[in-house]
């Protein structure tokens, strides 16, 4: 069983197997928890982003799909960069993003991650609602058959730390 963990924090401050980026299609850097991950892994990052680009993702990740690199200068073995949906209002398809959780533990598995760290997916420039947000991540994560030990789900504010805190205490009975 997989055990469930809430971390207030900077994820490129985890120790873990493997770190989730909430990456943009391109794999080539940018804003938020991509360009922080970009940023503190340092160029090795970036090249097997470029490898990727040049081989098998020459138009880039899909939403929901996910691709692993080497973490760099990460505390972690693997970066797992998966593409989240962009909100597009309240009939936004939630598929999308419980993909980016599914798909982020398929590969954590072919890797044999055993701990992994998930950013709050699709909620900064993408502008996914974070309670609604939050719940599809725990849900989804839940309810994913996977062999990796713990989750952590690590976010960066109070109100986002809030939003997780209510819905792992909701599935936690807590």
């Amino acid at each position: 069983m997989t055990t469930l963990r809430l971390v207030l924090g900077d994820i490129t401050r985890q120790r873990a197997d493997a770190i989730v980026n909430a990456a943009n299609s391109s794999l080539l850097g940018g804003g938020g928890v991509d360009g922080a991950i970009h940023r503190r892994g340092g160029p090795a990052i970036l090249e097997a982003c470029r490898a990727l680009r040049a081989s098998s993702y020459g138009r880039g990740l899909a939403t929901g799909h996910a691709v692993a690199t080497p973490a760099g200068r990460l505390d972690a073995l693997w970066v797992i960069h998966t593409v989240g949906p962009v909100w597009q209002g309240p009939d936004s398809d939630p598929a999308p993003l419980v993909s980016c959780y599914r798909e982020s533990l398929r590969v954590a598995d072919e890797l044999g991650a055993r701990t992994v760290a998930f950013p709050a997916i699709s909620t900064g420039v993408y502008r996914w609602p974070m309670a609604d947000a939050a719940a599809i991540a725990v849900e989804s994560v839940r309810l994913t058959p996977t062999e990796v030990e713990e989750v952590r789900f690590v976010v960066f504010d109070e109100g986002a730390y809030g939003a997780y805190s209510g819905v792992l205490g909701e599935v936690t009975g807590g």
